[in-house]
């Protein structure tokens, strides 16, 4: 199959919201409708720039920056995230915005998400669902929840004090650093730095960086799922399944349940696939060579 030149070919976009804008990265051909791409927590759209060249000339890609991610436009103060119902939102925007009847989405982790939210949502306005390294939305731990819920709504409001202040600037070195730790081994340096491009911002002396993400995402774990409702969108599910999981991938409190999903996906969807692939959680970015062939397979399966 052709494949697009460069992963850098890509046309940056911006779609108007009432509170900005959502931006992202369109590879291919704009007169197909695209594969909706949806990246992780605290991630953004850099997360499909290994993937997509390896599409054919045939497929495009539009690869969105989630809201408070990457390029897009922060949340007004006063208003918090609840990860995946501000993804499903926002990809619902988006469908109205270009007036597409039918979708396909590939979404890693957080992404994948929003992906199978969707999918249960509006199960007949959907024909692919591509879900790398997760099931489904991760469950709600009660136990967990309750004692954290002080621990969120007083870490928000901290925070929002000081939104409008300078937050710490990082050379480029320390900044990569601080990502590489952060994600404990799941990136390489070379993803780490292509992660960087839209997850930095010029310091406003010039002399250093500041990450791009709004600061309010690291306490977003307010809008969780239960397993009942989780399993419920799973029910509802009927379009096209691919779920690929990294191996070692990452590691879930609960992982029997991310089997139990699959199980329900399988009785639900039109058809389904799993592929167990040797990999960090960020498999697809660090070696997408691996993953695109099944994807292109499964997307070929019509």
């Amino acid at each position: 199959m052709e494949s697009h030149l460069k992963h850098d070919s890509a046309e940056e976009i911006e779609i108007p919201v009432p509170w900005g804008y959502i931006r992202g990265k369109w590879w291919g051909p704009r007169h197909i409708k695209p594969i909706i791409g949806l990246h992780g927590w605290q991630d953004n759209a850099g997360t499909f720039d290994k993937l997509a060249p390896l599409l054919p000339s045939d497929i495009s890609l539009l690869a969105i920056d989630l809201p408070g991610h990457g390029r897009s436009s922060h949340f007004p103060c006063g208003q918090n995230y609840f990860l995946y119902w501000d993804g499903l939102m926002v990809v619902r925007r988006i469908v109205k915005h270009f007036k597409w009847n039918k979708i396909s989405i590939i979404g890693h982790s957080l992404g994948g998400g929003i992906g199978f939210l969707y999918a249960g949502s509006y199960p007949d306005e959907i024909d692919h669902l591509v879900c790398i390294d997760i099931a489904g939305p991760v469950i709600a731990d009660d136990k967990k929840r309750v004692p954290n819920t002080r621990v969120i709504i007083d870490k928000l409001l901290g925070y929002e004090k000081s939104l409008d202040k300078v937050f710490p600037a990082y050379t480029y070195e320390e900044a990569a650093d601080l990502v590489m730790n952060a994600y404990q081994g799941s990136l390489t340096r070379e993803s780490c730095e292509i992660l960087m491009k839209r997850g930095l911002e010029k310091s406003q002396d010039g002399k250093g960086f500041h990450f791009s993400r709004d600061v309010r995402l690291k306490f977003a774990g307010l809008g969780y799922l239960h397993k009942e409702l989780i399993m419920e969108y799973a029910a509802n599910i009927r379009c096209k399944v691919l779920n690929i999981k990294g191996k070692p991938g990452m590691v879930f409190d609960k992982e029997e349940f991310y089997r139990e999903v699959l199980e329900k996906l399988k009785d639900s969807a039109q058809h389904f696939e799993f592929h167990e692939v040797p990999g960090t959680h960020h498999l697809h970015l660090n070696n997408p060579e691996n993953v695109a062939p099944i994807i292109l397979k499964f997307l070929g399966n019509d």
